[in-house]
């Protein structure tokens, strides 16, 4: 019996979902009974690729899916199944375009570097009408009905749940809130490695919509779901560590950070154009980024390409002396890829020592860089694709496999896209 088998025979797990996500965010599973793990958790669970959006045709071989142990998570709302994230191979070899792959490898980048990267995300959602459409809740009105108490407390029976279950998972949540838009909410739990973070994003997604089910809503990460009202943001805080020390914290820098940080922050303003490819993936994405205003007057969402101490209206904040928000990734981002993007742009200005430049205080919504001293960003899915197919450093870093693929099958499909 293999250490799986044998673990969820201890736990009395009667089933196990074997799960990986595809190139656009779908996730993917099998059901798997206990009786059968200790074959498929060593030979893989098979797949046909090309019934996923992965880039591969009828004709080739099976995926096998082989379980990650360690991402082993018991559903908290159907305690004889779990779920495991899976590794891709085919004919032996690892599936170098599978997005959790694409992570693995940034991450041993990192390592050979000496660094850990640590990473927390801010899954927002809305709360839907399944059947009506619309916010669910009738009685959210409010024009500017972030943290509106009423309005999350009538949600309660659901997001106490979730936290509930984040708890039982053991993930650390610290607090849960209703955000800008109405029928919209956010959950947040504690920071971890980067691959434990686009895990947990993973299984969130799942989570979220099969409680809200049972709650009698629908739930959607869609970057801008209802017009007129703010997008759904998916903020990523990171930072690289050294074993228990934070190298992006330097008392004597600037905001509190190291050289470090600014050289990632560098990476990260030189690759904007491309990582929105990836981070902000389809043509919803593009009118969440500030273009138009909102009813409550606000977008919440970066237009330039820049950076600020503790302000909102920036690409980048600082939020404190510990890390960098990147405010630009969205709802429909990939868990994994958007990982993967961002560490590989920040490792590129470590690398090249990129400057970042001034840090602006501005409020850029309401005063805008002047001409020449700050780029846009893309303004549609095509012109993010265009510079992703241009940026040689951040498609290296990702790797031929990948990047091939997810940019034939984003244009084989590009009303998969919408």
């Amino acid at each position: 019996m293999t250490d799986l088998a044998r673990l969820i025979s201890e736990r009395g797990i009667r089933f196990l979902l074997f799960s990986f996500t595809d190139l656009f965010g779908v996730q993917r599973a099998k059901l798997v009974p206990a009786s059968a793990v200790a074959d498929l958790g060593a030979n893989g669970a098979g797949f046909a690729g090309f019934a996923a959006w992965l880039q591969l045709t009828p004709a080739d071989a099976d995926v096998l899916a082989l379980p990650d142990q360690a991402s082993l998570m018991v559903l908290p709302w159907q305690r004889d199944v779990a779920w495991v994230a899976t590794d891709l191979v085919m004919e032996g070899e690892p599936l170098e375009q599978s997005p959790r792959r694409v992570l693995q490898r940034q991450l041993a980048r990192a390592e050979a570097l000496g660094f850990s990267f640590r990473s927390g995300v801010e899954a927002e959602f809305f709360l839907l009408d399944p059947e009506a459409g619309g916010v669910a809740d009738r009685l959210d009105r409010q024009s500017k009905p972030c943290y509106d108490q009423l309005a999350l407390m009538r949600r309660y029976p659901l997001i106490s749940e979730l936290l509930d279950a984040m708890e039982e998972l053991g993930w650390g949540p610290y607090q849960a809130d209703h955000e800008d838009a109405n029928g919209q909410f956010e959950l947040n739990w504690t920071f971890a490695d980067a691959l434990t973070t686009a895990d947990r994003h993973a299984f969130f997604k799942v989570m979220a919509a099969t409680l809200a089910e049972k709650h009698g809503c629908g739930v959607s990460f869609d970057p801008k779901p209802i017009d007129g009202l703010t997008g759904n943001g998916a903020h990523l805080h990171v930072s690289l560590w050294e074993g228990s020390r934070n190298l992006f914290h330097d008392p004597a820098g600037e905001k509190g950070l190291s050289p470090l940080a600014y050289q990632f922050l560098g990476g990260l303003l030189a690759h904007a154009p491309a990582l929105c490819a990836l981070t902000n993936p389809v043509p919803a994405s593009y009118r969440r980024l500030a273009r138009a205003t909102t009813s409550s007057g606000s977008t919440w969402s970066p237009a330039w390409i820049s950076y600020g101490g503790n302000n909102r209206t920036h690409l980048v904040r600082i939020p404190n002396e510990q890390r960098l928000e990147l405010r630009l990734p969205d709802g429909a981002a990939n868990p994994y890829l958007l990982q993967a993007a961002v560490l590989a742009a920040g490792l590129d200005g470590i690398e090249r020592q990129l400057d970042p430049g001034a840090r602006s205080d501005a409020n850029t919504y309401t005063d805008p860089p002047a001409p020449g001293s700050a780029r846009p960003l893309p303004s549609s899915l095509a012109e993010a694709l265009e510079a992703f197919a241009a940026d040689s450093i951040l498609q290296a870093s990702l790797g031929e496999p990948f990047c091939r693929a997810y940019l034939e099958l984003v244009a084989l499909h590009p009303e998969r896209r919408g």
